[in-house]
């Protein structure tokens, strides 16, 4: 009977020598904390807590699988148990809160981070990556951008949160695309450019308003449409050559 209880009690401090509380007290010592583990012990020292996470992390945990959190090797108190599981690779201490990876936040790790932050209501899908609403592009959301562009110089601005283009001299319209010309256009010609108009066939001059007569008209006559001509008394014809007799 003495035998057994002696190789029991051999098997045990065998236990002791070579488990987890021994690793986590070697550990302890090297991370220079005073502390002791497992139940009895005066709580785990700071320094040993970050360095279990990063272990753990880095892969030295064994059972712990990337992307869907990981219990600590060793607890203190009672077993490190996280519910629901943390998230994105997240760790759980023993305390049951949750230490996060890089580029993660909150309760779970369920909130990705991005660093700069989002700018004007961007969204942070994944670390580093941005969900910009409309208006707004970039990494970070941080640059202004107008759908379909500014033309001919525009350039792209917001003003109270509102996003638009700021024409050049001489442009106007939603992206800049519409000529201004302070004269008119008449006789159906159309501005193609600041100032200047593109006139149907017949017609000429900076508003189009001159109309052009093939054959031109004589005796003080005027071309007033396209091969028209107003002729002065006593004249008359296509080009105001007859002369009505008295």
């Amino acid at each position: 009977m003495s035998g057994g209880r002696k190789g029991s009690e051999r098997e045990q401090r065998g236990a002791e020598r070579s488990g987890p509380a021994a690793s986590c007290r070697a550990m302890a010592r090297r991370a220079g904390g005073g502390g002791g583990c497992g139940d009895g012990g005066g709580g785990v020292p700071r320094r040993l807590v970050l360095w279990l996470a990063l272990w753990g992390l880095w892969g030295g945990g064994g059972d712990a699988q990337p992307g869907r959190g990981a219990a600590m090797p060793w607890g203190w108190g009672t077993a490190a148990a996280c519910s629901p599981r943390c998230l994105h690779g997240g760790l759980c201490l023993g305390n049951g809160t949750c230490l996060c990876s890089k580029g993660y936040e909150g309760e779970l790790c369920q909130h990705a981070t991005c660093y700069p932050k989002c700018k004007n209501g961007g969204e942070c899908l994944r670390p580093g990556k941005c969900r910009c609403p409309p208006g707004y592009g970039g990494r970070y959301c941080h640059k202004v951008s107008c759908e379909g562009g500014c033309q001919n110089g525009g350039e792209c601005i917001s003003v109270n949160g509102v996003v638009k283009c700021l024409c050049a001299s001489g442009w106007t319209g939603s992206r800049c695309q519409e000529a201004i010309c302070p004269q008119g256009c008449r006789n159906n010609g159309a501005c193609v450019a600041p100032g200047i108009c593109s006139c149907p066939a017949g017609w000429v001059g900076g508003a189009c308003h001159l109309a052009v007569c093939k054959l031109p008209c004589q005796h003080g006559g005027k071309c007033i449409a396209p091969n028209v001509c107003r002729c002065r008394l006593p004249y008359s014809g296509l080009q105001c050559t007859k002369k009505r007799k008295e």
